[in-house]
């Protein structure tokens, strides 16, 4: 799979799906706690203009405390644009190979978390290829860079409903692929889209 084409294609399709909310949409509380709708397509847009150096400066200006340097990126992106502004912005930023430090695949996954994070908050699911799913699937199951997916699995099963892929051993957690991504990401409120006696402890560990 060519990872920056897979990310400029799901930027498309995510940004396509933005340029239709209402107004109202933007200001609704997303999936990721504190964000809201127009918060998390800021912090993509951010993302698609950093560069490492940029990434390095910038955590260092916040105390190297990663939460206070994304606010901040928010407040940049957000100030004085409105909603046609932000989609018009990240439209522009579809084909953009800038990205902080670490690989492809990481940005890929950011941006279909992201994306699981507006649509499924506002209510309607989009859909993605399954390849570019069980891509970002085995990056997470392998990696602890930032949200610490692999220890959240760490002793449990993963295996998808709707595809062939599955991971890990112990105690099992069976439900549709994304929704096992959005539960290594701790995203709490998918855990009732799984089943299996691992869903329990995937739980407290959220």
């Amino acid at each position: 799979m060519d990872t920056w084409a897979a990310i400029r294609s799901e930027r498309t399709s995510l940004v396509d799906a933005l340029s239709g909310l209402p107004d109202e949409a933007w200001d609704k509380p997303s999936l990721c706690a504190g964000w809201r709708v127009r918060d998390v397509a800021a912090h993509l847009i951010a993302t698609a203009q950093m560069t490492p150096p940029k990434f390095v400066v910038k955590l260092a200006a916040s105390g190297f405390r990663f939460p206070a340097m994304a606010a901040a990126d928010i407040r940049r992106v957000t100030a004085g644009a409105g909603n046609a502004d932000l989609v018009a912005l990240y439209r522009s930023l579809v084909g953009s190979r800038n990205a902080p430090p670490g690989p492809a695949t990481s940005w890929l996954g950011e941006t279909i978390v992201h994306g699981e994070d507006i649509f499924r908050a506002l209510g309607p699911h989009r859909d993605h290829p399954v390849e570019q799913v069980t891509a970002v699937a085995d990056f997470y199951a392998g990696s602890n860079l930032l949200i610490g997916a692999k220890d959240r699995i760490a002793g449990l099963t993963l295996r998808a409903s709707d595809t062939d892929w599955s991971h890990g051993a112990g105690p099992e957690v069976t439900g549709p692929v994304i929704a096992l991504v959005l539960a290594m990401t701790g995203r709490k409120q998918i855990l009732d889209d799984l089943a299996g006696e691992g869903v329990t402890i995937l739980r407290e560990r959220a």
